[in-house]
């Protein structure tokens, strides 16, 4: 049986199911090591969302996994320094895996794990980065040199989009040692049937069968731009269309702010952070879903996947790192152009017609489809067997 050891941070939930769908492949047996430590099951606040977050899905069942020691005196995974284990490369080789799958370079051990391993195991990294942020000048050809020497140790990438696959050839590898696995979420769970919660939630905002919701999902933060996102409904200002913000986060003071004196106040709505087992209904209770993103470091937006499998026309900006591979424009949405409040407004206006809405929903369906877990699951064990 093929050993495969899986290297990340923490358990995220977006990564725990692909870990449970990958561990019943019969050829393959798995192991993901968690290399912040048990303390990050203590420690569950989220700064951008301010407030502690503890995820309504199982995140650890299914799957084998250990939390491997971490003595970095400032544990965590926003720095290189986060992330120091004194036992980890011991402990993977008393596994004798036949390959082992990181996720992330940018921290201390996972950066010494993968130049121990290089020529012993094939070393495999799965990222999202792309060069939608790309930087000029020195910093540029500083960050194609270090990144140049980094790859140089690994075997194979696992691409999510074309933007991260440009990444990746930008910065020296290879067509041969890259594998599409494709971004995704849980889709099933987001298509089930929610439509009576659905139904109830658009009574207690007050809307009517022909309103028209726009969603907004989400840290209120400024890389994801939501304030241009409220501007442009403001400015329509139009009697059948409503906005709703769900997520908490630094704007959000500012924009509960400048709704209480709009004009079109009564349109806006408010709702905190969602947890994974509401999220379903609250996608199913909109008719469009938007992601404004400016950036830097909206590298996808995993969100547009999760309004998609709910089945809803999608309008995000072309700084959004799916923008290329899931959003069809004129099938199941539109594309606008980031920071440009009058685009944003052209696509609303385009996308306020409930029917056309409603088949570019079905449209968003058929197309996310194909961008799920046991997509991935078979793409990486065609390149492992």
């Amino acid at each position: 049986m093929f050993s495969l050891v899986i290297i990340t941070t923490h358990p995220i939930q977006y990564y725990a199911p692909f870990f449970q769908v990958l561990a019943k492949e019969k050829k393959l047996k798995i192991k993901v090591f968690y290399t912040w430590g048990e303390s990050v099951l203590q420690d569950k606040f989220d700064p951008d969302f301010g407030k502690h977050i503890e995820w309504d899905i199982p995140l650890l069942d299914g799957y084998d996994y250990h939390f491997t020691k971490n003595i970095s005196k400032e544990p965590g995974s926003a720095h290189f320094k986060g992330i120091i284990n004194p036992y980890l490369i011991t402990e993977i080789k008393a596994e004798k895996p036949d390959a082992i799958l990181i996720y992330g370079y940018a921290y201390h051990s996972h950066l010494k794990l993968i130049r121990y391993f290089k020529g012993k195991v094939p070393i495999w990294l799965r990222g999202d980065s792309t060069l939608l942020d790309k930087t000029a000048g020195w910093k540029n050809i500083l960050k194609k040199l270090y990144l140049n020497w980094v790859y140089k140790h690994i075997d194979k990438a696992l691409y999510v989009g074309q933007h991260n696959r440009d990444y990746f050839l930008r910065y020296g590898l290879k067509e041969n040692q890259l594998v599409f696995i494709p971004h995704a979420i849980d889709n099933q769970r987001f298509a089930e049937n929610r439509n009576e919660e659905a139904l109830d939630l658009r009574k207690k905002l007050g809307l009517k069968t022909s309103d028209v919701l726009v969603l907004f999902a989400g840290k209120l933060e400024p890389k994801k731009n939501p304030e241009i996102l409220f501007k442009a409904i403001t400015a329509l200002n139009r009697e059948n269309i409503h906005l709703l913000f769900v997520g908490n986060g630094v704007l959000e003071k500012k924009l509960k702010a400048d709704a209480s004196t709009s004009l079109s106040m009564t349109h806006i709505h408010f709702m905190d952070f969602q947890n994974q087992a509401y999220m379903p209904v609250v996608y199913q209770a909109c008719d469009l879903f938007c992601l404004p993103s400016k950036g830097p470091g909206e590298t996808w937006g995993l969100a547009v996947n999760e309004a998609m499998a709910a089945g809803k026309a999608i309008l995000v900006s072309d700084r959004t790192g799916c923008a290329t591979d899931l959003v069809r424009e004129g099938v199941n949405g539109a594309i606008f152009k980031s920071e440009n409040a009058k685009d944003l407004e052209t696509k609303l206006k385009m996308l306020s017609d409930k029917e056309l809405l409603v088949t570019m929903g079905e449209q968003s369906e058929r197309i996310i489809s194909n961008w799920s877990y046991e997509q991935q699951a078979e793409n990486i064990v065609k390149a492992l067997l």
